[in-house]
């Protein structure tokens, strides 16, 4: 949570869907019927950056951000549509995941940038993700599967007046994810083998990122590749990659890349993992080192850290709660902006004191609108808003807990204890909290992979994560002077 306030609604670009008529696919070269022209495709990514950004945050590396700069336009030059405004972004999440969106842009996390061993796996995730651009993938879907929701409210079985509440934030946010067909990206496979060879990089390894792929699928609690997720078995993907870059090999011989150690020494020092430094929860607490404030996460509450907000929410699904940076100078601005984001009608207002800090308390429902316009009266659906407005170390943060008007009174007590436990953090062991980094060693002898990661001090709960993240088995060889991740400060 790093609490730049960089709300934004992404438009429906498409979802009106005008009907962009019969046109060839520059991929495929077969005419087709699609719902996105190639401008609303530019419209729809410029649209959505913001959005992305606000959500997951950028990842400051400027090299590792020259790298893909210089190989996606080289990409993207040699790619069926070079005529696109491409983009590349290294986003700061620990997920493992690429994905782009229509018009150019394409993002790769920090987690899958950590995973790549060599520059030729990343070329291959590279083409993987131009081709979804490049064989319109997103004009070719139903526009009304194109948007969805994510994060704790999509993924949570909340009942239907809190989650109005809690879409409505993440409309804000307006991330948009794609979500493709397998034979999309069985297509989009076969154009990273051709994109990648083109530009110089053994294919093959495309193939064997696939192997890593599928280990951290079979890993409990992992998170799964979105391009990769619910699509064909990433094992036999694994082969079917494998052999379509031999073929592509053996109709153009010549010298193909794959670059390991330029690659292992660009990424020496990227974050693994969680950034403590951008919010965390331990102990039914949830703090945040750089801002310096802490409050309690109720027991059993799941919750969701973004760069943007912190999502929580009881399990029942009848209430949850938003911690926000809030917009204005002032708090009365502050409350102002929040009636009129969330369309709220103020019951209640009051200026209190919490923890020493100047704050603002309201109780609101959410005006219902009828079909002329006008506020609806209270229903049964009707949410109610509990809304703490806090002054502190120089910015205005905003916590709302949201119930249905029949449970609010139930849960006010829950969440007046959250926002009354906001506080500034002085605990140098919070404050000072570093993430994990890949820290890239040298192999002092000819051994396996365990015994290089033994020799190099890495604890026994860690060597089977660092086995995938080598892309090896523990039991693998490794030779002396090669070079292997680690984890380190």
């Amino acid at each position: 949570m790093k609490m730049k306030y960089a709300f934004r609604i992404l438009p429906a670009v498409v979802a009106a869907g005008m009907l962009a008529g019969c046109s060839k696919n520059p991929v495929t070269g077969k005419k087709e019927i699609v719902f996105m022209s190639q401008e609303k495709e530019i419209a729809l990514g410029a649209e959505s950056h913001p959005s992305i950004v606000a959500t997951m945050g950028i990842y400051d590396d400027k090299n590792l951000q020259s790298f893909i700069n210089e190989k996606g336009m080289a990409m993207a030059k040699i790619s069926h549509r070079p005529d696109l405004p491409y983009k590349f972004f290294i986003v700061d999440s620990p997920v493992v995941n690429a994905f782009a969106v229509p018009g150019g842009y394409v993002y790769f996390t920090r987690g899958i940038m950590a995973h790549f061993n060599n520059e030729a796996e990343f070329a291959g995730v590279l083409g993987h993700e131009i081709g979804h651009i490049t064989a319109r993938h997103s004009a070719r879907q139903q526009t009304s599967q194109i948007f969805g929701q994510v994060g704790l409210a999509a993924g949570m079985i909340l009942s239907p007046q809190v989650r109005a509440m809690g879409e409505q934030a993440q409309q804000a946010l307006g991330l948009l994810f794609l979500s493709y067909s397998r034979d999309h990206e069985t297509e989009s496979d076969k154009i990273g083998v051709d994109y990648s060879s083109k530009i110089g990089y053994d294919a093959k390894e495309m193939a064997d990122f696939f192997g890593t792929l599928k280990k951290i699928s079979e890993k409990a609690g992992q998170s799964i590749p979105t391009f990769q997720s619910t699509h064909p078995d990433p094992g036999d993907r694994m082969t079917k990659v494998g052999k379509l870059a031999t073929e592509y090999q053996t109709a153009h011989p010549g010298k193909y890349n794959v670059n390991r150690d330029a690659y292992l020494r660009k990424i020496d020092g990227i974050i693994y993992g969680n950034d403590p430094q951008q919010g965390f929860v331990e102990n039914n607490n949830f703090y945040h080192p750089s801002l310096k404030f802490q409050f309690p996460v109720p027991s059993g509450w799941q919750y969701e850290n973004s760069p943007a907000q912190f999502q929580m929410a009881a399990k029942d699904g009848k209430s949850m709660m938003l911690f926000t940076l809030a917009q204005g100078k002032t708090l009365d601005e502050a409350a102002q902006a929040v009636v009129k984001a969330y369309g709220l009608k103020v019951v209640e207002n009051e200026k209190a004191t919490i923890n020493g800090n100047p704050a603002l308390v309201m109780v609101s429902q959410q005006v219902e609108q009828g079909a002329n316009g006008q506020a609806a009266a209270a229903t049964a659906n009707t949410i109610q808003v509990g809304t703490w407005l806090i002054q502190y170390g120089g910015n205005i943060y905003a916590i709302h807990g949201v119930a249905a008007a029949g449970n609010y009174a139930a849960n006010a007590g829950q969440f007046r204890s959250v926002a009354q436990g906001f506080k500034s953090v002085s605990d140098p062991n919070i404050l000072n909290r570093q993430p994990e980094r890949i820290r890239i060693k040298t192999a002092q002898r000819d051994a396996t992979l365990r015994d290089a990661l033994k020799d190099a001090n890495q604890p026994d709960n860690k060597l089977d994560d660092l086995a995938i993240l080598n892309g090896m088995a523990l039991t693998d060889k490794v030779t002396k002077g090669m070079l292997f991740k680690t984890f380190g400060k």
